[in-house]
Parts: C-alpha cells; structure tokens; sequence
C-alpha cells in the first residue's frame, strides 16, 4: 500500500491511499487545478484514482471536490449528513431583507401606475412583440419562421448545479465498506462538521493497516480503539496551545479550535502517543499543522519526547506533512 499526502493544513488537505489495484483520493481541499499540479509531482496519475472519499464537508476539505469529481467522472463516496451540508454549502441562496422587500413592491407599483397613465398594453406574447428588437443581439427580428438550428445555437446552455457529482455513495460511521480492494472501517471524530469521520484502511492481499485522523478536538475512546495495530497514521498536531493563546486569531476563533469538537494541540497529540499508542506504525505523519499557531519543529519535537520515553518505540519514523508540497509517497 502507499499513503501519499498532497497537502495537509488549514489551507488545505487531500490524501492518495492506493493499493496495487485500486487508487482513493482522501478529501479535495485544494482547487482541481492544484491537485492535478500535486498528483504531477508526487507522480500520481489523477486518471487512475477510482473515487473520493470525504471525512466533512469543511471548505479545507471539499475546496476542489465537485470540479476535480467532474473531470475525472468518479464516484465521491461520503457520509449523506456531510453530503446534505455540503449541497447547503454550495447552493447559491439569494436573501432579501424587508426593507428591500417593500422597496421591490413599490417600485413594482410605480411601474404598473406608469403603464396605466401612457396607456401601454399588457404585455403578452403577441406576434408584433415577436418581431421586436432583439435585446441581446440588438437586430430585428422578422415574424416569418424562424430556423430550429439557429435558435438552438442561440439558447444559452444552462450551467450545472454547483452541487452536481457524476456519483455519489453514502456510508455509515462503524460500519465497513470496500472500494476495489481496499476495505474502509470509519469511525466517528469530535469535530464541528455535520458527520465527521476518520478512516482505517486495509489492503484485502496485502495485510497493511493506514489511517487518517484529523480534524478532532480530542481523543475520545472510539478513536484510540481504531488507531490499533496501524502501520501508517496520519494524526492532527494542530497547534502549540501558547502560540494559539498569543496569536492573532479572534477570541472566538481561539474558543473554537481549542474545544471538544476542534483541533488536537502538540500537547493533547503527545499525550496520545505517550499512553495509548501501541507503538505499531513504522510511519506517524504529523498533519494539519496551523501555519499560524505551531511551529513544525515543536510539533516534531512533541511527539518524538513522547515515543522517546517509551524505549520500545523508537523504531518508529515520524514526519511532517506540509501545506506547501506533497510530501513523499511511504510505501509498504
């Protein structure tokens, strides 16, 4: 198996799991454009991904996913409360305060009392009106038939619904399912997002176990249960917690990202690896580092003082995944 991630961090996230037979795309939280320029550099063919799995509906997460899905006809396999969040998302809505509202109705008055003093008549569709100025071109129009053909040419094609994708697949949290030949368990994360969700995925020929579990504002008991027996796991160490009370983000934000449903700090990442990690990966990636409130050195640093005192781990590789460039495919 190979875990290849493209981009992992607040502007941003998509992962490539692949097996020999069969290629997923984790998130598309880049634009289409960007993620093709990252599969070209990480050597990934984009027309060889089978689907898109999605872990929420978050703009880091989704940024790219109906345009990239459209080009390359595959299926976006994703929880249907994250699906029902994302289609709100990115449906246009247009509202309309009350005062707009009676400055609409009495415009619409003052129109109607103006075409009553000058005597115009109803507007219908009436042949004379047929045969008016055309609007857009700005030529007349005679009131003989028409061809077919050119007015076929001249109707505008109606744009796809934002929130159209060739195929859509639901799947429940706790519940197995398999693309190709790799099985996906997914299993519920603590976050702010309609129905989040963290993944362990297995090769059914190969007996290999990666994970991805990010986006989560601690470490509840279902999380560690799936973080078992992993080769590869890619784990949020979000944010240094003096760096975050220091920074410049708005209180509110601050509330937000250190809550139950926010981001794991170094500290709270440590702590997992230093009491309920059980030592099994050969790679930890560090991933969803805020540019803003962490620094990759205290993240690396962090996590390798928490294996480091567990004398049984230290054959364990940590890396760091960056915003920036893909980092480079681990293969097992």
């Amino acid at each position: 198996m190979r875990m290849t991630v493209l981009a992992s961090g607040s502007k941003g996230n998509s992962t490539v799991i692949a097996s020999a037979h069969t290629r997923i795309l984790v998130d598309a939280g880049l634009s289409c454009r960007e993620l093709l320029k990252r599969m070209a550099l990480a050597n990934e063919d984009p027309a060889a991904l089978d689907a898109i799995l999605l872990t929420h509906e978050h703009q880091d997460h989704v940024a790219g996913l109906a345009t990239l899905a459209r080009r390359l006809r595959i299926p976006v396999f994703l929880t249907e409360p994250t699906h029902r969040a994302w289609v709100r998302m990115v449906t246009p809505r247009t509202t309309m305060t009350y005062a707009q509202w009676l400055d609409r109705l009495a415009q619409e008055r003052a129109q109607k009392e103006d075409e009553a003093r000058a005597g115009a008549p109803p507007q219908t569709d009436s042949p004379s009106e047929v045969g008016s100025l055309n609007s857009k071109s700005g030529r007349a129009e005679s009131n003989s038939e028409e061809d077919p053909d050119e007015i076929l040419e001249e109707a505008s094609t109606p744009k796809p619904s934002p929130a159209f994708l060739p195929a859509v697949e639901y799947f429940h949290s706790g519940t197995r399912f398999s693309i190709g030949d790799i099985s996906i368990t997914p299993f519920t994360i603590p976050h702010d997002a309609a129905d989040p969700c963290g993944f362990v995925f297995e090769s059914e020929s190969e007996q290999i176990r990666m994970a991805i579990a990010t986006d989560l504002g601690y470490m509840p008991p279902n999380v560690k249960s799936a973080l078992k027996r992993i080769d590869v796991l890619l784990l949020e160490s979000n944010h240094d917690l003096e760096m975050l009370k220091d920074g410049p983000y708005p209180w509110a934000v601050k509330q937000r990202v250190l809550s139950r449903v926010g981001h794991l700090s170094n500290h709270a990442t440590a702590d997992f690896l230093a009491r309920d990690y059980d030592g099994g990966a050969a790679f930890i990636v560090l991933g969803h580092l805020s540019e803003q409130n962490n620094a990759p050195e205290l993240a690396l640093l962090s996590a390798e003082q928490a294996i480091g005192n567990r004398m049984s781990l230290l054959g364990n590789r940590i890396l760091l995944a960056q915003q920036s460039a893909p980092l480079a495919p681990i293969c097992l």
